[in-house]
């Protein structure tokens, strides 16, 4: 069964119940596009009690606000009670909801016009109570009614805005975007989780560097990610930067990023700067040309703290700091000793590295001498050399005549760098080099 087939079934045993049953949504919207839907929605004058009574697999979780998820087959699909809403006191829940028996009623307090499109299931008919076929056909992303009560009611619609506009290559209709600039300043009450969700969302859906712009324009990134914003205006070194600023560079990347990239490269490509505003400066600081010393240093706290106060997972912050800690480093590969090149490549997800580097280079001097040599070396060297087996371990060692202690990490650093250089390959020959290396006199008497 396919997500259409199960949104379809539903809708015919709520009618054959007497009820009212409609697709509605975002799914109606992209298939009047011609996109695949994610996923589906079905419409209804049945209360959450009777959807309930109707269909044995079903998850409450928003049954207060009139909604149900029925399940089958591994597949979800929300029914949602035709409803009017009675204020949004906290800019993202209704306060209590009324229901209602008119679907046109139910679309009034929907969010923009290209999602308030109602579809028959069976015959495919449109009913469009707010002009959402005309602003699908012109392109654009018009609030229904009142702009600003829409955005007051849900202030998460000043990002999903720009995320719609972004996705689909529409633009803003002035009085609704002129109703998002007033009420930007507001985003600051959507939760991080929520906040997180829709930036990753965009950043990952194949035109980020468009939404990154109008989440500027907008007012929205100030709000959302000031170091971001803070990029606008600092000058870089054009003979490394022809593209101008830090924030144009950084929208370049961000552009650049294909439709389904994962959240943590697209994140790293966003913060691999962060730390350039602050440790900008200017030629007649230092004489030959703009430097941002240290930056990615910088860069690391500063994501950091972007990362916990939009409360990203442990295991999602690990990766993204190490992209911005280590983005700099691929400008000294051709130099590296192979010991020192060979563990950078093994950093965990370096497949991510490789690209932010890729991303970085097209989107500035083009120049891609280091990206080319490292896909070199990864093709020519195979995996085993790259991380060979560990020759000797620590009991090694104490056999040895070594007593534990901390020079027991320096010794296996320097055994594995004459291993990664090729100069030892077996156990017998580490032993030799550990004694030539690591004299009698530091040996437990």
């Amino acid at each position: 069964m396919t997500p259409r087939e199960l949104a379809n079934s539903i809708c015919s045993t709520l009618r054959s119940h007497r009820y009212q049953a409609l697709l509605c949504g975002g799914c109606v919207r992209d298939l009047l596009l011609e996109r695949k839907p994610v996923d589906y929605d079905v419409s209804t004058d049945a209360t959450p009690e009777q959807v309930i009574s109707l269909f044995p697999d079903t998850l409450q979780v928003g049954a207060k606000f009139g909604v149900i998820l029925v399940e089958q087959d591994g597949l979800r699909v929300e029914v949602a009670t035709f409803r009017s809403d009675t204020g949004y006191s906290d800019g993202r829940h209704p306060d209590g909801v009324v229901y209602s028996k008119s679907p046109q009623e139910d679309v009034l307090r929907r969010d923009f016009t290209i999602n308030g499109l109602l579809m028959q299931p069976d015959t495919g008919e449109i009913l469009d109570f707010v002009g959402g076929q005309a602003d699908l056909r012109a392109g654009l992303i018009r609030a229904i009614g009142d702009p600003d009560r829409r955005f007051t009611e849900d202030r998460l619609r000043l990002m999903r805005a720009v995320r719609f506009a972004a996705r689909f290559g529409f633009r803003i209709e002035d009085a609704t975007f002129a109703a998002m600039r007033r009420h930007a300043h507001e985003i600051s009450s959507v939760s991080a989780e929520r906040l997180r969700e829709e930036l990753t969302k965009l950043l990952t859906g194949g035109a980020a560097g468009v939404g990154f712009e109008l989440l500027h324009s907008s007012g929205l990134l100030k709000q959302v990610l000031p170091e971001v914003a803070s990029m606008q205006g600092v000058d870089q070194p054009p003979q490394y930067h022809p593209e101008g600023d830090v924030l144009t560079h950084t929208l370049m990347m961000v552009e650049g990023l294909s439709a389904g990239s994962s959240s943590t490269l697209a994140w790293g490509v966003l913060l691999h700067d962060v730390g350039k505003p602050p440790t900008f400066r200017p030629i007649s600081d230092t004489g030959d040309r703009i430097r941002f010393d240290g930056h990615a240093e910088v860069g690391v706290r500063m994501a950091e703290e972007i990362c916990r106060r939009l409360r990203f997972s442990s295991e999602d912050t690990t990766q993204i700091l190490a992209l911005v800690a280590n983005h700099m480093r691929f400008k000294d590969v051709t130099k590296m000793r192979a010991a020192t090149l060979k563990r950078f490549v093994r950093l965990p997800h370096f497949d991510e590295h490789l690209a932010l580097h890729r991303l970085d280079c097209v989107s500035s001097h083009r120049r891609l001498d280091a990206y080319d040599f490292v896909r070199k070396v990864l093709a020519e060297t195979p995996p085993e050399q790259i991380t060979p087996p560990r020759l000797l371990t620590g009991e090694d060692l104490m056999d040895m005549g070594y007593s534990p202690s901390p020079l027991f990490s320096q010794i296996l650093h320097a055994l594995e760098d004459a291993q990664l250089e090729s100069q030892v390959s077996t156990p017998e020959e580490a032993r030799r080099f550990v004694h030539s290396k690591f004299p009698a006199r530091k040996r437990a008497r």
